[in-house]
């Protein structure tokens, strides 16, 4: 033990000194912001091709790769646009995060309707909570529900939970209820709302 804490501890062990000196370092660390995850409130946009290993396989390597590259321009030009920020790129979708939930929708509306000039259909899903910051990259259980949200969307369809939808109230952004629908595994039934076509 140092010399310095010997006569802080001088009443117990070595053993005991040791642990309390862990603690202490611990207690500091912790202090100082190490080792406290990251959280951040952020709407999170995913993005999923509809039929794309069928479509891959009608299209061959090539051309589908030229295909994909001409989607994630696309989705890309959308994201810069509504100013989103690119997380991740499945090769066959994209994760994206946004500041607010209206810009994030008004993207999502975007590159839905701007995809099938591409001959392809895209699903979107879109959901509003607190992520873990890790890195350059998003985690937490929001993550998963919005990537949960955009597996049940229908080819063309923006789906949001009831969050987003409640953070928009007032923005004129129109909803179709979808229903309660149970996320794989997330506990209990999610309601989703589905963005109204634009006319």
């Amino acid at each position: 033990m140092p010399p310095s804490l010997r006569g802080i501890y001088h009443w117990v062990d070595d053993e005991a000194s040791e642990v309390a000196l862990q603690e202490t370092r611990r207690l500091v660390t912790t202090a100082h912001g190490e080792n406290i995850p990251e959280r951040t409130l952020a709407t999170v946009l995913f993005t999923d091709l509809v039929a794309s290993t069928d479509q891959a396989a009608a299209a061959g390597d090539l051309a589908w790769a030229e295909l994909l590259q001409a989607h994630d321009s696309l989705v890309r030009q959308q994201l810069d646009r509504f100013r989103g920020h690119e997380i991740d790129n499945a090769g066959d979708g994209f994760l994206a995060s946004f500041d607010g939930p209206a810009r994030a929708i008004m993207c999502a509306r975007a590159i839905t309707e701007a995809v099938p000039a591409l001959g392809l259909d895209v699903r979107v899903g879109l959901h509003t909570g607190e992520c873990e910051q890790i890195g350059d990259k998003l985690g937490g259980i929001a993550v998963h529900i919005g990537a949960r949200i955009a597996a049940v969307a229908g080819p063309g369809e923006v789906l949001v939970s009831s969050t987003v939808k409640d953070l928009v109230a007032g923005s004129g952004i129109a909803f179709v209820e979808r229903g309660d629908h149970a996320l794989k595994g997330i506990p209990g039934l999610w309601k989703r709302y589905a963005i109204a076509q634009s006319d």
